[in-house]
C-alpha cells in the first residue's frame, strides 16, 4: 500500500499544483490579451471578438470546478490507506489514525486552494469580456437581445 501513499502525496497533490500553475498562467495570458484588445479591429465582426476574448476561459472554469473533486479523491485514498494500515497492524493507535487522517485531508485543502482562485479568475475574466462585448455593441449601434 506504499504506492497509495505515493499516489496521494505525489500524484494527486502534484496534479493539483500543476492545475494551479496552468490556471494562473492562463489567467495572466488572458488578462494581458484582454487589456490589449482594440475593439476597432473587430468593427464588423462581433463573433470573432467574442471567440478571441473567451479563448481558454473554459480551461480555468474546468480547473475551478474539478479541483475540489480531485482533492476529495486524494482524501478518500488517504483515509482508505489509514484504515488499511489499521487493519494490517491489528491494533488501534490513535496517534497514527489522527496523523493519517490529517494527511489525507491535506488533499482536500489543496484542492480548495486551487479551486477558489480559479473560480475568481474565471469570473473576473468573464466580466471583462462582457464589458468589452457591450462596448462593441455601443460603438457599433447594436442592441443585444
Amino acid at each position: 500500500m506504499g504506492w497509495l501513499k505515493q499516489l496521494v502525496d505525489y500524484g494527486i497533490i502534484g496534479l493539483l499544483i500543476l492545475l494551479s500553475v496552468v490556471s494562473l498562467a492562463i489567467f495572466i495570458e488572458r488578462l494581458l490579451f484582454i487589456r490589449r484588445i482594440n475593439i476597432e479591429d473587430y468593427k464588423e465582426d462581433r463573433k470573432s471578438l467574442e471567440i478571441e476574448a473567451t479563448r481558454r476561459l473554459s480551461i480555468i472554469a474546468t480547473i475551478g470546478t474539478n479541483a475540489p473533486y480531485i482533492g476529495l479523491l486524494g482524501t478518500v485514498l488517504g483515509i482508505m490507506l489509514t484504515f488499511y494500515t489499521i487493519g494490517i497492524e491489528g491494533y488501534v493507535d490513535a496517534t497514527k489514525i489522527m496523523v493519517g487522517l490529517a494527511l489525507a485531508l491535506k488533499a482536500t485543502a489543496i484542492g480548495l486552494f486551487v479551486a477558489i482562485p480559479s473560480v475568481v479568475f474565471y469570473n473576473y475574466l468573464l466580466r471583462k469580456v462582457k464589458v468589452i462585448l457591450l462596448e462593441w455593441d455601443i460603438r457599433n449601434g447594436r442592441e443585444r437581445v
